[in-house]
């Protein structure tokens, strides 16, 4: 594993508490609907019937995913009328996202090389 260089490191050792919470966040994040919600949170808000599609989920599912990363604090509500609109709960969120998927692409590149190089 390739460590980058210092500067991109969290300033200071974790604390217990900080290791607890980012343990619970990376665990919610674990699931793959919850991730294609965020995902697409990251686009911008949405209600349940626009995730319910981008998903591909059941719309029960979807609104109990909804609801953990409501309750965690990762998404954010208002209502327009009758609907529920969810939005990221802040930039840190969006970053986190978007990082995740960056390490997936680079892990996929270097399977993919190192498939070709097996052949």
């Amino acid at each position: 594993m390739h460590l980058s260089s210092a500067h991109h490191a969290h300033p200071r050792s974790p604390g217990e508490e900080q290791l607890v919470l980012a343990a619970e966040l990376l665990a919610l994040l674990g699931d793959g609907t919850r991730l294609a919600l965020l995902h697409a949170l990251t686009e911008g808000e949405a209600d349940v019937t626009t995730l319910t599609a981008v998903c591909g989920a059941a719309r029960p599912a979807v609104s109990q995913h909804l609801a953990r990363l409501r309750l965690a604090g990762l998404v954010k509500t208002r209502k327009e009328g009758r609907r529920v609109i969810y939005s990221l709960a802040d930039g840190h969120l969006l970053r986190l996202v978007d990082e995740a998927f960056k390490v997936a692409d680079h892990r996929i590149a270097e399977r993919r090389g190192a498939a070709g190089a097996g052949s």
